[in-house]
């Protein structure tokens, strides 16, 4: 194995003994010789992850005296250690995957997926707390990445965010069980986004659409589209295995439209009851050969390395009262929306348009 592998490996052992206390303040680390014995490494390795240690501020050598574990801080106690540990593991993780082949892009969009797909697994209920923003509504890459960036950029406020599709979204804001809903629900009757279900679910009250992005919603396919699958009516081919949204869900809403609009039955689409909570399984599904389409965004796509094709282009809003627009963490939401930073970072993500990020409407139910 590569030395710079062997050496980060002793350093997370003995970083692990200290954060337990196997390794306690004081102690003495093992000798070079019993190291070098033990990993069947060189000298120049283990004294490479003392060094690493040293840097960390975890360990300290005095000539004559061997190295010895100085300035502990439990795990109860405080977050650097902690911290270090985590960094140190991520790097290990990096060292790992790149030597695999793995671009640095590739595994990036695969950390991010990964945040993704945990966060929409989270359903357990928030308290609302000052400085935390409860979001609820449907999933959306762009807006997980909004949620980590933005407390990373004010480390005063976050966003708690729960998954669980438009609807749910709107109800929870409603109930009174959120203070923020994400919601992009297709309403055929006015050929508009997301106001007839507001009117419905929350009446006569003054409501503030804020505009995330526009999104590219179509179909999601294996590379190089093997079945040449160009359309909804595809679908009903027998050869087909499709993956859905679950009910609720925005992008199963406009589906159900497209649907009806071509006078197409779900029985008739082989895997439509094959339902998932978010665009990035269904993306996952088509990637590991379980679906061979579904319907969703073109940036999930695009992370998966598949093929899309563009069938509509819809408004993603974030919902809330108005009664609730003056409070601090809103501002600076809506102030750090409107930078060309964060349109940069969403636009990054690809299959969004952020020409009219930020913008808000007022909408009297």
């Amino acid at each position: 194995m590569d030395s710079s592998h062997i050496y980060q490996q002793i350093a997370e052992s003995l970083r692990q003994q200290i954060l337990d206390e196997t390794l306690k303040l004081g102690d003495r680390l093992p000798s070079l010789r019993s190291m070098t014995v033990l990993w069947g490494c060189t000298p120049g390795t283990v004294q490479h992850a003392y060094s690493e240690l040293a840097r960390q501020g975890l360990v300290v050598s005095r000539r004559g005296q061997g190295t010895h574990v100085v300035g502990l801080v439990t795990a109860r106690e405080g977050a650097p250690l902690r911290r270090a540990g985590l960094i140190h593991r991520a790097e290990s993780f990096l060292l790992e995957t790149i030597s695999a082949g793995h671009t640095p892009d590739e595994i990036e969009q695969a950390v991010r997926i990964a945040l993704d797909r945990w966060r929409t697994l989270q359903n357990q209920p928030s308290p609302l707390r000052s400085e935390v923003l409860v979001f609820n509504g449907s999933h959306d890459p762009a807006m997980a990445w909004a949620a980590g960036q933005f407390h990373t950029d004010f480390p005063s406020f976050s966003l708690d965010l729960h998954f669980s599709g438009s609807l749910g979204g709107l109800i929870a804001l409603a109930e009174g069980k959120c203070d923020l809903a994400g919601s992009h629900l297709w309403d055929q009757e006015t050929q508009t986004y997301n106001h007839a279900y507001i009117r419905r679910i929350l009446p006569g009250k003054r409501i503030v659409l804020i505009h995330f992005a526009y999104r590219r919603l179509g179909l999601i396919l294996p590379a190089g589209n093997p079945l040449n699958i160009t359309s909804l009516p595809d679908l009903v081919r027998q050869e087909v295995r499709f993956v859905n949204r679950q009910p609720g869900s925005g992008t199963r809403v406009r589906l159900d439209n497209a649907l009806h609009n071509l006078h197409m039955h779900p029985s008739q689409i082989h895997g439509y009851e094959q339902e998932k909570l978010s665009h990035s399984d269904v993306a996952r599904e088509v990637a590991e050969g379980r679906a061979n389409v579904g319907f969703g965004l073109e940036t999930s796509a695009l992370a998966y390395g598949l093929d899309f094709i563009l069938l509509t282009r819809e408004i993603y809003h974030l919902v809330l009262p108005e009664s609730s627009l003056e409070r601090p963490i809103i501002q600076t939401l809506l102030t750090w929306l409107n930078t060309d930073r964060v349109k940069a970072g969403i636009t990054a993500l690809r299959g969004y348009d952020t020409s009219h990020t930020g913008q808000t409407e007022i909408l009297e139910t």
